[in-house]
């Protein structure tokens, strides 16, 4: 089977999007999908272009209108291309447009993966733009979809309440999973990291996070309290929210400091740094991994997410997660794997108490839970099978598989 994917980003640069289409798409051409992906050009493109070998993603440079990602070169090479079906990885941009119109001449079938751009938050982000790309292109091309992709039952809701009858595919991201991690002897000199890894932006609830984080350090200075802890917040800054939450530290009084993420993790003795608060920046490929490896927990402290890759990859290195419910991971909370805040101060303070005052053992069990829940239900080959069954669904006919509902 010859599928097309269209996406806006095959970088770095398109976050968490990026990480769970690749994965799921070497893994389709693994078992037998001859996977060709098109995709803009962008400041990280050359840096990732070996990483999705054996594929070898087409890019190219945004004309006009460059806001809204359009390519007259992309739309005339998707054209051009023969296939059995058409994904569409993301919204709101001329490529939804490109891929609509390959779908709708060549009467095949195209699957939509919005990847949470259908949630309430997400639509109140960036409305007129929104609204615009909607007219121009975006409502239709919804319409006429074969299937849409939903990453849990919460996204399948949203893509519900946004007024789409399509059938929907609930199938989740996935991650590898990695050598298991061996625990170190913890030394009493040795401060706990709590990390935060992903997008810089304001709807990942960093702003709370420091806030709850400074309430508690100002109550307590107990053991198992915030002070045997450091907050590490990396990843790509998007909008300058960075910088206003190095602001927010000052103005908060958090001793807080600004570290390369491969210096960071270089270090063999932690204890030079004595701030509260540490801002890595970006962190990709084994310094990724060596920081999630270095680190006691995770925290996601979000307002929205359609399936955050960044709780799955941080479960698979057998770390407890803090999250909200807007994380759409329901199973973690039942599987004992991750503790519960809200979106408000209050609940993060309570959630991250809850984790300080938690035993490391205890700890330690959460994380494994989260790894088997994970090995369990989000391993990639496990994914890419049932993406691969509705594709033969949406080409051929027959019974539709377990996964999808309709209306």
């Amino acid at each position: 089977m010859k599928t097309i994917v269209v996406m806006d980003s095959a970088s770095r640069a398109g976050g968490g999007l990026f990480a769970a289409e690749q994965g799921l798409q070497l893994s389709l051409n693994l078992i037998g999908c001859d996977v060709a992906i098109f995709s803009l050009f962008d400041h990280a493109t050359e840096s990732d272009r070996l990483s999705w070998s054996p594929l070898r993603p087409r890019c190219f440079d945004v004309d006009w209108p460059s806001a809204l990602g359009g390519s007259e070169r992309m739309r005339s090479a998707i054209m051009d291309e023969p296939g059995d079906l058409i994904y569409r990885a993301g919204l709101w941009r001329l490529p939804s447009r490109y891929s609509h119109e390959w779908s709708y001449s060549k009467t095949k079938p195209e699957i939509i993966a919005p990847h949470g751009m259908l949630d309430s938050w997400a639509i109140r982000n960036s409305r007129w733009k929104k609204r615009l790309a909607s007219f121009w292109f975006e409502a239709r091309h919804l319409t006429d979809a074969t299937c849409i992709r939903a990453l849990c039952a919460a996204e399948a809701d949203a893509i519900r309440a946004y007024g789409l009858k399509n059938p929907i595919c609930i199938i989740p991201n996935g991650v590898h999973l990695p050598e298991e991690r061996i625990w170190k002897q913890e030394s009493n000199n040795r401060k706990k990291t709590l990390l935060f890894l992903g997008r810089i932006h304001p709807k990942k609830g960093l702003i709370n996070a420091l806030k709850a984080w400074k309430e508690i350090e100002a109550r307590s200075s107990k053991a198992g309290g915030v002070t045997e802890w450091r907050f590490v917040i990396a990843g790509w800054d998007q909008g300058g929210h960075g910088a206003e939450l190095k602001g927010l530290c000052d103005d908060l009084g958090i001793t807080h400091e600004t570290i390369d993420a491969e210096t960071w993790v270089s270090r063999s003795d932690d204890s030079a740094s004595k701030s509260s608060v540490i801002f890595l920046g970006p962190a990709f490929g084994e310094t990724k991994s060596q920081l999630l490896r270095q680190s006691d927990a995770f925290i996601l402290p979000s307002f929205s997410e359609g399936l955050p890759m960044a709780v799955l990859e941080a479960w698979s290195y057998g770390l407890p997660v803090v999250m909200t419910a807007h994380c759409n991971l329901p199973e973690g909370f039942a599987a004992d794997a991750a503790i519960h805040i809200g979106t408000d101060v209050d609940m993060t303070v309570r959630g991250l108490n809850d984790l300080f005052a938690a035993s490391t053992s205890e700890r330690r069990a959460m994380g494994q839970r989260g790894r088997a829940l994970v090995a369990e239900r989000f391993s990639w080959p496990r994914v890419a099978a049932q993406m691969k069954e509705v594709y033969e669904w949406a080409v051929g006919g027959g019974s539709a598989p377990p996964c999808m509902e309709f209306r």
